[in-house]
Parts: C-alpha cells; structure tokens; sequence
C-alpha cells in the first residue's frame, strides 16, 4: 500500500538544491524513510535525474555495515561522485554511523551534492539535532498520518475511519493491520521497546518505573492544564515518591524532545502575554497514547481535542491554549476574576483564529459555554467551533463559524471559511 505523502513531498521539491543539508525528523514508525526512498526518488527520476546519480545508502542494512565507519563513507560517497552533476544523497538511519555530523559537515563543501538524511534513534530525533551541522541544515517536520492521509487509503466508509483513527492513530504501519488485535499489539510492543527505550537509553535514565508511570499520567490527562509541581505533588501523594518536580520537568523535556508529546503554552489574550504555569500537553499519536492505557480511556472529547491540535501542527500552524481574563459577579453579587479558556489560538504569520473543540453542541448551556469565551475576546480575528460529526460549516447570528470534523479535516483551507 502506497500512502501519498504529498504536504511533506512537496516541502522536499522546494527545499532541492538549496545548499543545505536536508534533515528530515519525526517520531519513528512515522514514514520518513517511505518519503524520502520511494516518493521522493520517484519524482527525482521523474524530473530527470539519472539513477546513476541518486546516492542511496540505508545504514541500518546488513550490506551496509562498512559504510558505517565514517571515513568509508565519505571516500565511498565522494568515489561515486564521478562528474559535475548534481548528486542527491539519500542517507537513512545515520544515526547507525559515529561521527557523522563530521561527515555531514564535510559534504557540504561539494558543490555538486545535495544531501537528504533520516535517523530513527533518540540521538536524531532530538529537537536540537539541526544545530550540529552549523546553521546549514534544514528541517523538515514528519507527523504520523493526517486523518486525510489515512481516510485516503481507508477501505470503509468516513465514520467507521474515524473511529479507527480515533482509537489506533495514524502509524502508517497501524493502517496495513486489518486485526485490531494486531493494531493493538504492535502500539503496545513499540511504545515500550521502542519509544520510551530510545528515551531512557539517550538520557540515561535509571529509574524506568518513574518515567514509565509519567507517561501514564500524561497520557490521562491530554487536554488538561498541568505541571511538574502538580505532577510530583500527586506522586508523593499517592505513592509516597520522591519523584521531585525539576525531575519530571527533565522528563517531559526529552518525551518532547523524541517527539512523542507535545507542549501547549498557555497564552492571555487580552493581556498578550504567555503564562508560564500549567501547560497543556498531547500526545503525537493518539494510537500510542491509547495503547499506553490499555485502551480504557476513550474521552472523545479529549481525544477530538489531540487531533485537531495535530492537525494544526501539521498545517504548520504556532498553537498555543488561550485564556481570557473577565469580571463576573458570583452568587452574593461579589466582583470575581474569572479565567475562561480558549482551546486554541493558532497563528499563522499575519492570520489568527480562535478555536472551540466540542463533541456536543446541540444544548443551549453547551452552546453558551464554548461561546463565552468567544463574547470576551475583543478583536476581530476569526472564531471557530469545530464539533463532532460530517455537518458543513456555517456562521451563527454573532458570526462564530461552527463546521463539522469531517470538513476541518478533509479540507486543507477549512480554516479559511
């Protein structure tokens, strides 16, 4: 099966020949190596690019092993080099050669290479890894599969595909499995021996129980505002441990930093400022987050939540969690500072919407609650409730726009209605 990758093939096409070194990151499992060996090769041939002119070596490959001394590999790339042409390296899984920043660093001196690297360990999934080739490298950001990539290749109808999606994600290896028991399996066996392995090992991290019993915890509380304090106040709670805030904070660092969560600052809209306290946090792949906790906790709400805030990620959307700070009078006639939230302000260069998540919208105190926070927002900027189900979108007497999950996700521009 063929998944088009197509968002992500295309920021390759822009990104040729521009004379850096393009690094393609991602949670593992995620497609890296599918993009840059079968789609983008095909389209490099298809441009005219001679075979004999695509480098391709995948390090992880038994054939290989030499090539993973780094100094053979430079001799062997600059060796197959055999005119001024342009060369394109396709290099996989570089994190299998020592030193191959060196090696990286040394090919950007060719004139006539354009190289393209993937890794798949914690070492090079690092957010930081664009900093070791010295300002010449060149990210680009993989996700699991968007909900329109795996309705595109889905064999059943929309509602039966999202609440597969729902539950198992977007692996595109999760996509080949028609078994859910197979799905289910396979989440569970790579979230413990693969992901949070390649964490624990990168950062040396010597108690396994503690970091595995976060992940947990972050992996209940999606979509709830939290932090380390409150965190290591509920293990010492429960549990008695000595699990101390500054180390959990490292902890969530590196689960971000492999790209398995991702952080949600907290942002006061009237006051334009960010709050620094109690971030949000999502999982990357709701398939892992549900694998993580057996599959018991399916809060759709939440889940809807973790979904459409990938899905603006993947947009290439900056996400942040918005608070709005009003005056109400409580039930003694008393002044009170109230905080109401935002589910998300998305930014975009010039563009902002506001963005509501709902599973229900059909009661008139649902409908008052998401739009509260809407009513004390004083700008003109768009604001959006996205609710479950197929319905088109359409704009309220106030001029909210409230759309369908369908359409947000099935349309690339849905923002723009």
């Amino acid at each position: 099966m063929e998944i088009q990758r197509d968002s992500y093939l295309e920021q390759l096409k822009i990104r040729k020949d521009n004379g850096m070194i393009k690094i393609i990151t991602g949670i593992r499992r995620c497609g890296k190596s599918f993009l840059l060996f079968v789609l983008f090769k095909k389209y490099l041939l298809e441009t005219g690019i001679e075979q004999d002119h695509i480098i391709e070596i995948a390090l992880d490959g038994i054939e290989n092993e030499e090539l993973r001394d780094p100094k053979k590999c430079y001799e062997y790339i600059k060796a197959s080099v055999k005119d001024n042409k342009k060369y394109y390296l396709l290099l996989d899984e570089v994190q299998f050669m020592p030193r191959f920043e060196e090696v990286l660093n040394s090919l950007l001196r060719m004139d006539n290479i354009d190289v393209y690297v993937t890794g798949s360990n914690s070492k090079f999934l690092s957010s930081d890894i664009v900093t070791e080739f010295r300002g010449r490298g060149d990210e680009i950001r993989i996700y699991p599969l968007s909900f329109a990539e795996f309705y595109s290749v889905y064999d059943g109808e929309y509602d039966d595909a999202w609440n597969d999606y729902m539950i198992y994600g977007g692996l595109p290896q999760v996509v080949q499995f028609s078994d859910e028991r197979q799905k289910a399996e396979y989440l569970k066996n790579i979230f413990t021996n693969v992901y949070l392995k390649d964490v624990v090992e990168r950062n040396r991290i010597q108690n396994v129980d503690e970091i595995g019993t976060l992940v947990d915890v972050l992996a209940s509380a999606i979509g709830a505002p939290s932090n380390p304090t409150k965190i290591a106040n509920t293990f010492a709670t429960e549990s008695g441990s000595t699990y101390t805030n500054k180390t959990i904070s490292n902890h969530i660092d590196y689960l971000a930093e492999a790209f398995l969560i991702s952080k949600a600052n907290r942002y006061d809209i009237k006051g334009r400022k960010y709050i620094g306290a109690n971030l949000k946090y999502y999982f990357v792949d709701l398939g892992l987050r549900n694998a993580r906790l057996n599959f018991r906790q399916q809060e759709p709400t939440h889940i809807m939540e973790n979904i459409v805030y990938n899905e603006l990620l993947v947009r290439g959307y900056n996400v942040d969690v918005g608070i709005v700070e009003i005056m109400e009078k409580n039930s003694e006639g008393k002044r009170i500072h109230k905080q109401l939230e935002v589910d998300f302000v998305v930014n975009q260069g010039s563009q902002r919407y506001y963005i509501q998540v709902a599973y229900d919208m059909t009661s008139e105190e649902k409908q008052k609650q998401e739009f509260h926070s809407f009513r004390n927002i004083a700008d003109s900027f768009k604001k959006i409730v996205i609710v479950n189900g197929t319905a088109k979108p359409w704009r309220n007497e106030e001029g909210f726009v409230i759309m369908g999950m369908k359409y947000f996700l099935l349309n690339n521009d849905s923002l723009a209605f």
